[in-house]
């Protein structure tokens, strides 16, 4: 298996992970992604793209189960609004494709909001760059690759 940008940023950073994967023949929700991996839906995040009005561009990094509150995420970011990007600026503005974006080796390095739920979890999952695999780690070790914000991110 050829490695993932996400892999790549891992290992130079020393920080242990597995791969976990699974049949995709397209897009597969991260609660479906997880049914298939055998592990708890809300272990397995998803990563969705955002835009401030003033701070531009942002990762948010929930469980798939889960829903983000819009309003809780511009408060983070320090912005009065925020809204989703259209599906189809994702792959220019990460370089990964919807259902493979991974908060780890994208294309731009954007700030990541991650969720507190994840800090609950023992092990979480993100997806590893391609549709069909995934990258399971610590959510701390999650945070010092990404250095992710934690905060409250669910409606």
């Amino acid at each position: 298996m050829k490695a993932t940008r996400a892999m790549e940023l891992l290992e130079r950073a020393g920080i242990p992970y597995r791969v976990l994967s699974y049949e995709s023949d397209g897009f597969v929700s991260a609660v479906e992604a997880a049914a298939r991996l055998g592990i708890p839906p809300g272990t397995m995040l998803k990563t969705l793209i955002a835009r401030g009005e003033r701070r531009g561009v942002v990762l948010a990094v929930i469980p798939g189960s889960g829903s983000l509150s819009l309003r809780k995420l511009a408060q983070r970011m320090g912005d009065k609004r925020a809204e989703m990007v259209d599906p189809s600026e994702i792959t220019r503005l990460t370089g990964y494709v919807k259902g493979g974006v991974s908060p780890l080796g994208g294309k731009r390095p954007y700030p990541v909001y991650l969720d507190s739920t994840a800090l609950a979890h023992e092990l979480v999952a993100v997806s590893a760059g391609v549709r069909g695999l995934a990258l399971q780690m610590s959510p701390a070790d999650l945070v010092r690759a990404t250095g992710a914000t934690v905060a409250d991110l669910l409606e």
